[in-house]
């Protein structure tokens, strides 16, 4: 395939991707650069003569990575803020001992879900931190919406279960 012919195939599903990166990331900017670095991948992938029979199914796959290492990316910068705030607070007029203990609960929730399968992680971290809907987690990783029912509640079970055993008491919830 040509150059000209490539540009031409390639742009027909330029609207498709910002639409997705868009629905995954939620910020119009943040979104445009995501079709920008799928397209430099993809332009990068065709002068290498790396030919693929579906050029969409390879840049809506290039486009969900990029997004994923975004929302990650802004997981880690939330959890350094959220740390740089704990340590303020705790050189100010807060009590040491409580924020100390928030601290470790924060610490050893962030070390359960680091045990979950990845896809539970991710499910988790979506609908709990992020706050997205259950379509929506279902668009981003590509299952079904009782999919990701089903591997957030066995994320939730388990994190519940770690928990439960790490603070010695008894859940007497449904």
């Amino acid at each position: 395939m040509d150059s000209e012919k490539w540009i031409i195939e390639a742009l027909t599903f330029k609207d498709k991707l910002y639409r997705f990166a868009l629905r995954m990331l939620g910020d119009c900017e943040e979104a445009s650069d995501a079709v920008q670095e799928t397209y430099i991948k993809l332009w990068k992938m065709f002068a290498q003569q790396n030919s693929h029979s579906n050029i969409e199914a390879l840049a809506m796959t290039i486009t969900k990575n990029y997004c994923l290492d975004q929302l990650k990316s802004k997981l880690w910068q939330s959890e350094r803020l959220e740390m740089n705030s704990l340590q303020q607070m705790q050189s100010g007029n807060g009590n040491g001992e409580s924020l100390l203990e928030l601290k470790d609960a924060y610490d050893t929730m962030k070390q359960f879900i680091g045990v979950l399968p990845k896809q539970q992680q991710m499910v988790i971290h979506l609908r709990d931190v992020e706050q997205l809907e259950l379509n929506e987690i279902a668009s981003i990783t590509g299952l079904n919406e009782n999919a990701v029912r089903v591997n957030l509640s066995r994320a939730r079970k388990t994190v519940r279960q770690l928990l439960t055993n790490h603070y010695n008491y008894e859940y007497t919830g449904n």
